[in-house]
């Protein structure tokens, strides 16, 4: 059953990435949203393919890995896939859910809108990006 909008910005709220947002921004990223159900098993992300998605995991759980090997197990209120598009460059990484997984995806087009609307936003994504690619070089 899909969320409705106003039960989509009490979840967009618990995220800590959207945790500066005032209540309209998180009603406008909301409106952005799709809600999506996967199974366990099922791929979000491919290591060095193009990325078009960014995701909020609601529930559930997933595992990032990077040539094979673990890097870090992701669970309710994690994001992921903004470095390939903040970086318009491959995924870094493969990333598989490990239980059923309750989801928000947003699209490239609509992410870049939010990016630039909303600057509180934009400079966590910008934060999260800059201390994953500085864990990632390390590894």
């Amino acid at each position: 059953m899909p969320l409705r909008r106003d039960a989509k910005v009490e979840l967009l709220k618990k995220v800590p990435l959207f945790a500066g947002c005032s209540k309209n921004e998180l009603r406008e990223l909301a409106k952005t949203a799709d809600e999506l159900d996967v199974r366990e098993g099922t791929v979000l992300t491919r290591e060095g393919k193009p990325g078009r998605e960014f995701f909020v995991l609601i529930e559930g759980t997933a595992r990032v890995t990077r040539n094979g090997k673990k890097i870090a197990d992701l669970g309710p209120g994690d994001w992921l896939g903004e470095i390939a598009l903040i970086t318009n460059s491959p995924r870094t990484a493969t990333v598989t859910t490990t239980s059923p997984v309750d989801l928000l995806a947003i699209t490239d087009r609509r992410f870049h809108s939010v990016v630039e609307t909303m600057p509180s936003i934009a400079l966590k994504v910008l934060s999260s990006v800059g201390e994953r690619l500085t864990r990632d070089a390390r590894s």
